[in-house]
This record gives C-alpha cells, structure tokens and sequence, in this order.
C-alpha cells in the first residue's frame, strides 16, 4: 500500500514540476497552416455597379509564416467560381446586349499580413486583432456561357474578332495577375487554433475575365464588316451567335453592329473573396525576458 502511495505521490511531483517549468516559458508563433471557405463576386463589364447579389462559392488553403507579433508573410492557393448576366442589370442597354458568363478561378498568391495588436497563441491578453493584408498574385480563368443547356467557352470563338484579327484584336490569355488587398479579423481560440474572418478584394491585369471588353466586331448585318461567316448552308456558327445574343430577345433589332459599344475596356475587371478560415498554429517555447 505505502508503495503505490510513494508511486501515486512522485507522479505528482513529476507532473508539478514539468507544469511549474513550461509556465517558465512563453509561446512563440512560427507561422499557421490553414483552410478558408467563403463566397466570391465577380466585378467587370457586366456587373458595372458593383452589386453584391450573385455570390459562389471559393476555398483555399494557405501558410503562414511569422516575423514577430505583428508581421506575416502568407502563401496561399484558391478556388473560386465566378459569373454575371446581363439580366440581373438596371440598366436598359446592358439587359437588352443579354451576355452572361461563368468561369471557374485558380489562383496562388503572396501576401503580408500586417496586425494591428500585438498576437501571441496562448495568451488570453493578446489573442485578438484585426489585421490588413496585401501581395501579389496570378490566377486562371476561362469564362464560358450556356447555350440550349451546352456549355461553350468562348475565349476560343473569339466573340470580339480575334480570330480573324480585326483591328489588330488577338486571342487574350487565360492567366492574368492580381493584386490582393484586403482587411480581417483574428481570434486565437487555443494554443493551437486560431479562427479568422477575411474580406479580401482583387484589382486584376485583365479586361476578359467576362469576355466582354471593347466593341462589336460586327456579324455581316448590313453593311458590316462579316467577322463571323457563315457555316455550312449560310447558317449562322457559334461565334456569330455567342458574340451578341440580344437577337435572342429582339431578332429583329440585334445591337451587334460593327463599332458598336460591347464593354468598356479602361477599366480591367475585379474580383473579392469574403472567407472564414481555421488555422493551425507553429509554436515554440522560449523564457519570457524581465
């Protein structure tokens, strides 16, 4: 009995003595691996008012690494899935030119993220703070519409002329830069975790990320330049039908005359990500100084 009293009692001792030493140190946040999931809008030609009413869906997953309490340098890759119609518009020309896209995002980026509080995990003191961030990055994208339920990517038809080079229009990339600014908000829920809620917008290097940017290359209405000859038997091909479908409500008045304003290419198109996001903390131990 006394035996396993003595055993009871040194591991008593054992335990108070390795808690009373890590109470000795303090935690020191390497860097975080985490995940996000959120919502995504699109920006551009077609959404020109910047309404927030056509969100989808985006997740990424991302590194974090720590210079400090207040400084990190963030490595992250996203997903993302962005569109807009005309018909969600106000405005009577855009409802009436009747173009809509949708396009799926992958995006790696490079950010720095700067905290307003000094954060340390661990420490019910310091385990909150607002944050702003900003970097550089490239995504891919390669918008498509439906027609009669078919899925057709129109980067390839060249909706503004590229095929055939009209006015000197080539076919555009489908990967294009960003810049990522953004604001959020950090909570550190254990020595471990950490949850944060970020709103983060991109100004991108594009103007096609909607396939929408200058003007109409015309479809041989009239007098007009004929970009988009005819198929087999004089029927109209995809591209002539994909490149102005407001024949589509009003056949007998199409908008897509040569000249004819299509988008507004000085301005390129955006995008935001609105994400919630769980981290996993990098920690080591070091002695807190006097």
């Amino acid at each position: 009995m006394n035996r396993y009293f003595l055993l009871a009692l040194l591991a008593v001792c054992i335990w108070g003595t390795a808690s009373s030493q890590r109470n000795e140190y303090e935690y020191v946040q390497k860097g975080e691996f985490g995940i996000s999931a959120g919502i995504a809008h699109y920006f551009g030609d077609l959404n020109t008012r910047a309404r927030l009413n056509r969100p989808k869906p985006a997740a990424g997953i991302f590194f974090r690494k720590q210079f400090g309490n207040y400084v990190g340098l963030r490595v992250g890759a996203h997903f993302a899935q962005l569109g807009y119609s005309d018909v969600y518009s106000k405005n009577e020309y855009q409802r009436q030119r009747n173009l809509s896209f949708n396009s799926n995002i992958w995006e790696i980026a490079i950010q720095g993220d700067f905290n307003f509080f000094k954060f340390i995990p661990g420490n019910p003191d310091y385990g909150f703070t607002p944050y702003v961030t900003l970097g550089v990055g490239a995504f891919s994208y390669d918008p498509y519409a439906l027609y009669n339920g078919k899925k057709e990517y129109l980067r390839p038809l060249g909706t503004e002329g590229q095929n055939t080079g009209y006015m000197g229009r080539k076919q555009y990339s489908t990967m294009a830069m960003c810049i990522p600014f953004g604001v959020g908000i950090k909570y550190n829920i254990s020595e471990r975790f950490n949850l944060n809620i970020e709103v983060c917008h991109r100004f991108t290097t594009t103007d096609y990320l909607d396939d929408v940017s200058t003007t109409y290359a015309g479809a041989g209405y009239g007098t007009d330049a004929n970009n988009f000859p005819p198929g087999p038997n004089g029927q109209p091909t995809i591209a002539m039908l994909m490149q102005d479908r407001s024949y589509e409500l009003d056949p007998l008045n199409p908008l897509g005359r040569e000249g004819r304003q299509r988008g507004w290419s000085k301005q390129k198109d955006q995008y935001l990500m609105a994400e919630i996001g769980v981290s996993f903390n990098i920690i080591s131990y070091r002695c807190p100084s006097n």
